[in-house]
């Protein structure tokens, strides 16, 4: 599987995990479905960005930090404000998972992704 691929099938995996970690927050499980499918998109975006750039540079340091730039980048806007049913930010709550993400795509695309064909 090419790497891109890879990035955004795992990512969207990765992402749907990452929104059912908000179970745990009791206070915003009537939002589940909606955090879910953020998560997902987030992940989806993420890791189609990290695959190609895993897939252009072929080097495990440069993946693990694209991973975790990407997807703290990503992450950053939707961990800023606060909460409009509970009032509350989480901030480390969404940049955390978010982070480990990239982090996990950035690893799993460079090391099992398939290299770039050459012509």
């Amino acid at each position: 599987m090419s790497k891109p691929v890879l990035g955004l099938l795992l990512g969207a995996f990765l992402g749907a995990l990452d929104g059912m970690t908000s179970l745990f927050y009791p206070e915003v499980r009537n939002q589940l479905f909606g955090i879910i499918v953020g998560s997902t998109g987030k992940g989806l975006v993420a890791g189609l960005i990290i695959g190609y750039l895993a897939k252009r540079f072929r080097s495990l340091p440069v993946a693990l930090l694209t991973g975790l730039l990407v997807a703290a980048l990503i992450t950053l806007p939707i961990a800023l404000p606060r909460n409009p049913v509970t009032g509350r930010v989480y901030f480390w709550e969404i940049m955390i998972p978010g982070s480990m993400v990239g982090l996990i795509v950035g690893y799993a695309t460079q090391r099992f992704g398939r290299p770039a064909q050459r012509a």
